[in-house]
């Protein structure tokens, strides 16, 4: 069965973190649909930087259909537009009651999962500078953590789009797959490269 995440977008969300995570998400074999959550149900979304992404498709016409996790991209405003979004809320609480994999990475996970408590048990990481909006006792500071108790999934910000990615691959096909992808990367010290599998 094919391996499918569904990685959501709007206008402002962070176009680093976004394309990062559908790059190796793609390299490694998983099925991956962009959807466009804009009021104005525009598919090519202008990013934080400016740069212009194409959705595959809007959310409202794929929100019915299972995918192994969704993804929330960072950027402020792109982050306000899943907050402001019943049609993203809904979703996660469906996908959180079906115990997909939840993963949010910058200011999504304060401005989003926080904002709207989706997780009152679930410990989290996110843009530092956010770190006041995310309740202290469960703050991680590291540049990705996954909750497995809840199954959510969060990283740091745009550098740290890698190392979210690749524990999302880790997560969903195996380490083995997440070490032939990130073989292929180049990565820099400090990032999991999953070359030393025990």
């Amino acid at each position: 069965m094919n391996t499918s995440v569904l990685i959501c977008l709007a206008h402002g969300s962070e176009e680093t973190e976004a394309v990062t995570t559908i790059d190796l998400l793609v390299r490694a074999g998983i099925s991956v649909t962009i959807a466009s959550t804009a009021t104005d149900g525009a598919l090519i979304l202008t990013c934080s930087r400016g740069v212009k992404l194409v959705a595959d498709t809007a959310l409202v016409e794929v929100v019915d259909e299972d995918f192994d996790a969704i993804v929330l991209p960072g950027g402020i405003k792109g982050a306000e537009c899943f907050r402001d979004s019943l049609l993203v809320v809904e979703k996660i609480r469906t996908a959180q009651s079906q115990g997909k994999i939840i993963a949010a990475i910058c200011a999504s996970p304060a401005i989003v999962l926080e904002y709207h408590q989706l997780f009152p048990l679930g410990n989290m990481t996110g843009y530092p500078g956010m770190k006041d909006k995310i309740a202290p006792e469960k703050w991680i500071d590291r540049r990705v953590y996954f909750d497995e108790r809840v199954n959510l999934l969060t990283s740091q910000g745009p550098a740290t789009a890698f190392d979210f990615a690749l524990k999302l691959i880790e997560l969903l096909k195996g380490k083995t797959i997440a070490a032939e992808v990130a073989a292929q990367l180049v990565l820099p010290p400090g990032i999991n490269n999953y070359q030393n599998l025990q």
